[in-house]
């Protein structure tokens, strides 16, 4: 029996697709020209957000304080024309307007450089010494990100990923199915393993079949990068911010998991309902999906399974109370040893520029702590609010949106540290930084994999696109987490 002709709103989709291909250069400017402006007005908004929470922060705090703290506070101003003072806060101010811009205007430095550069200034202006840079990189949440980035290259250049796909489309007979089963993936394994190597490995796989299956592309792409998002709140492993909130907070991982995992929860079911709302058409259909045959693909099964057992193994240790960085990296360098994959590819998987910038914003942070933060300030900090949910998830979305999630956390370091309940407060830190990731199209580094492999491939996902969901699930998301938390 030959298959069912495609139906007429599937074919006008396809041609309409087909000639916003053939126009795109012509528009392409156009479309960049329009996303600057919207990021520069989004950019301005959410500094607005922070500087008014932040100051309403401080005036409370400082209405609390004794007048004798006035005075010593703005004696301690006075010293402000120390020159190294001055260089210290140019250096934290020019690293972080490169994290929030991505590059140097004028220039090739990239967010991993601009962090290099500034430690390196920091060291160099006397800000910080030598060996108290060394003391401020945290080689435990190094340690533990470089030996997940050691995992997931091994189950990805086994053929792991490529098996879950074949078996969720041979499975998937409707796209509703296909949506949540996307959500469902994604979710999961950014919840355990780092979400940014999550959306790399599936994007392109996810975009093949739904290709194959004549379908539009963009809701199951955004499924994945809102999911991963969601997803990753859970655990410690899940993105890189968490893994530094871990090594500063020391929550066990199952005490951060059992705090989390309802927030990621919601956030998965938030992302599949929404995009299942906003891209109704594309879901609210009788038409069922064809079966693909599947493709060709070359899997080392003993890697798998060999991948496959040290993860679970690793997270089972996790859960018992060992050391993340400790059990990361000796998993790792585990699944190093093996004659099916050379070491240099294992190695060309690792995003060592994710850690260089790591290594670099530790210093830069301590670096202005050191030189800036003197004791009226950190008992002005004291003062704030920082125990009130709302008022700390605010701030931590908005400052997350316009540096980047890592950037925030490493900033708000000193203030929880100054908090009654240092510990509790990372957690809403760690969930506000996380979810309001799903805000816009550039609020993440998994949102900005998803649409620059898809780009690669002629699939693009547009920042109104992205937009319409992402506010809202950010939202609604965040508030969920309030609650609980």
């Amino acid at each position: 029996m030959s298959p069912n002709p495609a139906p007429r709103d599937q074919m006008e989709r396809d041609s309409t697709t087909s000639r916003a291909s053939r126009s795109k250069p012509h528009h392409r400017s156009g479309f960049a020209v329009a996303v600057v402006a919207v990021g520069i007005v989004t950019a301005i908004a959410v500094a607005s957000a922070v500087v008014v929470t932040l100051v309403a922060m401080l005036v409370s705090a400082a209405s609390r304080l004794p007048q004798s703290f006035d005075r010593g506070f703005l004696s301690g101003l006075t010293t402000w024309d120390s020159g190294t003072k001055l260089a210290a806060v140019a250096i934290f101010g020019v690293t972080y307007l490169v994290m929030a811009i991505g590059k140097l205007p004028g220039y090739q430095l990239d967010r991993a450089g601009a962090a290099l550069l500034g430690a390196s200034l920091m060291v160099g202006v006397g800000a910080i010494s030598l060996d108290q840079a060394y003391r401020a990189i945290d080689f435990g949440t190094i340690t533990l990100l470089l030996g997940m980035m050691i995992v997931v290259a091994n189950l990805r250049l086994s053929g792991f990923f490529q098996l879950v796909s074949n078996w969720v489309v041979m499975r998937a007979r409707h796209p509703l199915v296909l949506l949540i089963a996307i959500v469902l993936i994604a979710g999961a394994f950014s919840a355990f393993l780092v979400n940014d190597t999550v959306c790399l490995v599936m994007t392109p796989l996810v975009l093949d079949f739904v290709r194959r299956l004549k379908r539009d592309p963009v809701p199951y792409l955004l499924a994945i990068a809102m999911a991963s998002n969601a997803g990753s709140t859970a655990t410690i492993t899940g993105n890189p911010q968490n893994m530094i909130i871990g090594g500063f907070s020391q929550i066990p991982y199952d005490a951060f998991a059992a705090a989390l995992w309802p927030v990621a929860a919601m956030g998965m079911l938030l992302t599949a309902l929404l995009i299942f709302l906003i891209y109704r058409r594309e879901f609210l259909t009788t038409e069922r999906l064809p079966e693909l045959p599947m493709r060709p693909t070359r899997v080392h099964r003993f890697l798998v399974f060999r991948s496959v057992f040290v993860t679970a193994a690793m997270m089972v240790l996790f859960f018992a109370g060992q050391s993340v960085a400790k059990v990361a990296i000796v998993g790792g360098a585990l699944l190093l040893f093996t004659r099916s994959i050379k070491a240099e590819k294992v190695y060309r998987e690792i995003d060592w520029p994710l850690l260089l910038m790591f290594v670099g914003l530790f210093i830069v942070v301590a670096g202005f702590e050191a030189s800036v933060l003197s004791p009226d300030t950190i008992r002005l900090v004291s003062g704030l609010d920082l125990d009130h949910a709302g008022a700390l998830s605010l701030a931590t979305a908005a400052l997350s949106n316009l540096v980047s999630n890592v950037p925030a956390v490493l900033v708000l370091k000193p203030l929880v540290a100054a908090s009654a309940n240092p510990q509790h407060t990372w957690l809403i830190v760690a969930m506000a930084s996380t979810l309001a990731g799903n805000f816009t199209l550039v609020g993440s580094v998994a949102n900005l994999i998803v649409a620059q492999r898809a780009e690669a491939e002629g699939v693009s996902i547009g920042f109104w696109a992205y937009f319409k969901v992402g506010a809202p699930l950010t939202v609604l998301s965040v508030l969920f987490g309030i609650y609980w938390l």
